[in-house]
């Protein structure tokens, strides 16, 4: 499992009321990539990127998941007046049902190989 720097956890730490959004890419069954924008937090305890969502054991990322837990993750932005940042996450990915006592099914991401630029000035990795 890789883990983050410093700095790409500091972005990844977004403010209260802030979200970013982050893009999703799974595997589908014909082999064909499937990329959706999505919300997501950082889950410090275990270290993954965990998604959720509204009735979200239906969608197809979960299906997708099922059958192929090879994924890709990126959050990304631009600030003023032209300077991009990002941290991409490749890794596996669990498609983990609901629990009975309530909630939505999740994905979690176990990051395998994370790279990141424009985080710090002269920053890349």
């Amino acid at each position: 499992m890789a883990t983050f720097t410093p700095a790409e956890l500091a972005y990844l730490d977004v403010e209260p009321g802030e979200r970013r959004l982050g893009r999703l890419a799974t595997i589908t069954r014909d082999g064909r990539p499937h990329l959706v924008p999505l919300g997501w937090y950082y889950n410090a305890e275990l270290g993954t990127i965990d998604i959720s969502g509204r009735d979200f054991a239906a969608t197809r990322k979960f299906r997708n998941v099922r059958h192929n837990p090879n994924v890709a993750f990126v959050v990304d932005d631009v600030l003023p007046p032209w300077r991009p940042r990002c941290v991409t996450i490749q890794g596996r990915a669990e498609a983990i049902d609901a629990p009975a006592t309530g909630g939505e099914a999740l994905i979690r991401i176990t990051p395998e190989t994370i790279t990141s630029w424009g985080l710090d000035e002269g920053e890349q990795r």
